[in-house]
C-alpha cells in the first residue's frame, strides 16, 4: 500500500508540473543560443572568476527544462560583422574541430539575442548566409532602429579624437576580458546609432520563411533604487527618443519603439512594487532582474514561443 501511495504521489506531482509548464522536458529536443549584447561574455565561466553572470542563471534553468543551451562569448566591444562571425565559428567550428551545433546534434538552433545580440543574430542569418541552420530569431530589448544614447556619446567626441579614444577604451576592454578577441569600442558604438541601424535594416531584411520575434520592456521613471545604473542613462534616452521620433518610453538604453521587430510579443509581467524592467534586468544580469519579475517564467515563455510549443 505504501508503494502504491508513493506511486500516486509521484504521478500527481508529475501532472501538476506539466500543467504549470515546469516539466523537466518542456523544451526537450530544442537547441537555443543566447547571444549577449555589448560588454557581454560567455556565461559558462562568467566574468570575474564566475562571480558575474550575464544571463543570471537562465541558461541553467532552460537546460533544466530539457533544452540544449549555449551562451557563446564574442568580442565584448565590436561591430556586428565581427561578432556574428565569431558566433558562426563557435557553432560550426571546422571539419577537424566541429562546433557546438554539430557536437550537440542540433539540426537548427533558436537564436535569442539581447541588445546588440539581436542585431548580431539578424546579421548572422542574413549576411553570413546562416538561415538554413536557424529555426527562429528572437530579440530581447534590441535597438532595431538604433539607440539615441549611442548617437549622443559619439556626438560629443570629435571625429579627430575618436581614434585615440578608441585605442584607450579598446585596450582597456582587452585587458579586462582577457579572451584574446579583438575589441573596437567606436565600431561597437556606431553599430548602435540610429543612422547605422536604419541603413542595416534596409541592407539586411528578414529572411523569407524564417520566424522573427521580439520582446522588450521599459522603465516607469528614473528610479535609482531599482535601477542604479539605468536610472542614470534614462533621461538621455528619454530625450534622445523624443528627438529621433522614437518616443520617450525606454529601458535606460533603448527606446521601447526601437525594440520591436518581426512579431512583437511584449514584455514581462512585473511584481507590484517594480518600476518597470530596465535593460540589464531584462537578462537577469547578476541575478538582479528576478527581484522584480518572474525571470524563469518569462524566458520559458520566450523559449516555448520560439519553438512553437
Amino acid at each position: 500500500m505504501k508503494k502504491l501511495g508513493l506511486l500516486f504521489s509521484v504521478l500527481a506531482l508529475t501532472l501538476t508540473m506539466s500543467a504549470t509548464g515546469i516539466s523537466a522536458g518542456a523544451l526537450s529536443g530544442q537547441c537555443y543560443v543566447l547571444v549577449h549584447g555589448i560588454l557581454g561574455f560567455d556565461d559558462t565561466h562568467g566574468l570575474a572568476g564566475g562571480l558575474v553572470k550575464y544571463w543570471g542563471g537562465l541558461d541553467g534553468y532552460l537546460r533544466g527544462q530539457g533544452a540544449k543551451v549555449a551562451t557563446p562569448g564574442s568580442s565584448a566591444a565590436n561591430d556586428l560583422a565581427t561578432r556574428a562571425g565569431q558566433i558562426k565559428s563557435f557553432l560550426e567550428g571546422t571539419s577537424s574541430n566541429p562546433g557546438w551545433r554539430i557536437t550537440n546534434g542540433c539540426a537548427k538552433v533558436h537564436l535569442i539575442g539581447h541588445s546588440q545580440g539581436g542585431l548580431v543574430s539578424r546579421y548572422l542569418v542574413k549576411n553570413l548566409s546562416y538561415s538554413s541552420k536557424v529555426a527562429s530569431v528572437t530579440s530581447v530589448n534590441t535597438p532595431h532602429v538604433g539607440s539615441p544614447v549611442a548617437d549622443v556619446v559619439l556626438g560629443v567626441i570629435p571625429s579627430w579624437l575618436q581614434p585615440f579614444v578608441n585605442v584607450v577604451l579598446s585596450t582597456f576592454a582587452t585587458i579586462m576580458y582577457r579572451d584574446g578577441r579583438p575589441q573596437d569600442v567606436v565600431a561597437m558604438g556606431k553599430s548602435l546609432t540610429v543612422s547605422y541601424c536604419k541603413a542595416f535594416n534596409k541592407s539586411a531584411p528578414n529572411v523569407s520563411g524564417l520566424k522573427y520575434y521580439s520582446y522588450g520592456s521599459n522603465m516607469a521613471w528614473a528610479d535609482l533604487i531599482q535601477h542604479p545604473l539605468m536610472g542614470l542613462t534614462y533621461p538621455a534616452t528619454w530625450a534622445g527618443g523624443l528627438f529621433y521620433g522614437q518616443g520617450s518610453a525606454n529601458d535606460g538604453i533603448v527606446p521601447l519603439s526601437s525594440q520591436k521587430w518581426g512579431t512583437w510579443k511584449g514584455g514581462p509581467s512585473t511584481y507590484w512594487y517594480a518600476t518597470g524592467i530596465d535593460h540589464l534586468e531584462a537578462t537577469n544580469f547578476e541575478w538582479w532582474g528576478q527581484n522584480y519579475y518572474d525571470v524563469n517564467g518569462y524566458y520559458l515563455k520566450i523559449a516555448k514561443n520560439a519553438a512553437g510549443l
